[in-house]
Formats: C-alpha cells, structure tokens, sequence
C-alpha cells in the first residue's frame, strides 16, 4: 500500500462527529483539523424546528457559504482528506461546502463521512464533489451513527483502500 498524507478535517457542533473524526484519524494515522466557523453556532443557530434559526436560513439558501475561522495551513502536503460532518436536512452543512470551495483538492482523494441518528447519507457526495473539478478523486463515503466503534470506522478505511486491513 502506497504511504500518503492524511488529514481529517471535521465539523461538530456535539462533539459527536469529532469523537468519530478522531477514530479514524486515530486509525488512519492522519492529522486532525476542526473546521470551525468564523461565528461559532449557539444553540438557537442549531434549532432545525425554527425556520428562523441559522442553520434553517443558511440549508435553504444553495449560495450561503459561512465563513470558516481558519484554512488548513499548507493543503498541499495531503494526498488524502476525509471530510467529517454531521447531516443538515440531508446533506454537508452549508460550511462544509466553504471548506471545500476554499481549499485547493486538486488531484487529491478525498472521503466524506456524516454522522447523524437516522437521516442516509444520501446525494452529499455528488454535491459536495459537483464543487471541484474532475481531478479530485471522490470516494463513495457512508453515515456512522453516535457510538461507532473504532473498529468499524477502520474496517471502512479499509474497504477504501486508505488502511491496511488488519485481521483480529
């Protein structure tokens, strides 16, 4: 198996998805990045029942790009990115789309992951990979509910080929 550069690059507002994001960071032997917002998301942001809230406003709007606090610093010495976030009415929260958007993936692979209690993984991929152009390498990813084991995170790893399986 080939010896890449990994990063995991995670958005949580719980602190479930980056539980998940440092497993398979952990199992990867990848580096760990937040992304994090420029304005950090309060408990009304979140409220998904108030068609007022942030989150409502920015997941109705296809254009909204929230800011991010920080960019990966030198994007370039990764060949891999695994992309973690929890699902936003069935897709990567608008801020995930920032990310993408902001950072050169040029010839990268990159595997998203979402988290989330019932919601498929469904069309994220395509949209979040409909963001770049064709070199970027968009591996099919998956939804890993809360509670995942880290077993589990690293046998998908390896079915996408980024790890080694490792029998037990």
């Amino acid at each position: 198996m080939e010896r890449t550069k990994k990063l995991v690059a995670y958005f949580s507002c719980g602190g479930i998805t980056a539980r998940a994001a440092q497993k398979i960071a952990d199992a990867a032997g990848a580096d760990l990045f937040e992304i994090a917002p420029a304005v950090r998301y309060t408990a009304a942001d979140l409220d998904w029942t108030d068609k007022n809230s942030r989150s409502t406003i920015e997941m109705k709007d296809p254009n909204s790009r929230p800011a991010i606090a920080e960019p990966v610093e030198n994007m370039a010495q990764y060949d891999t990115v695994v992309l973690a976030f929890p699902l936003w009415w069935g897709q990567a929260p608008r801020l995930i789309e920032t990310f993408v958007e902001a950072h050169d993936l040029s010839g990268k692979t990159v595997l998203p992951f979402c988290t989330s209690a019932s919601s498929g993984y469904g069309r994220t991929g395509e949209i979040l990979a409909a963001l770049t152009d064709e070199s970027v390498n968009w591996l099919e990813g998956a939804r890993f509910p809360a509670g995942t084991a880290a077993a589990e995170m690293a046998e998908w790893l390896a079915q996408k080929g980024l790890v080694p399986y490792v029998a037990e």
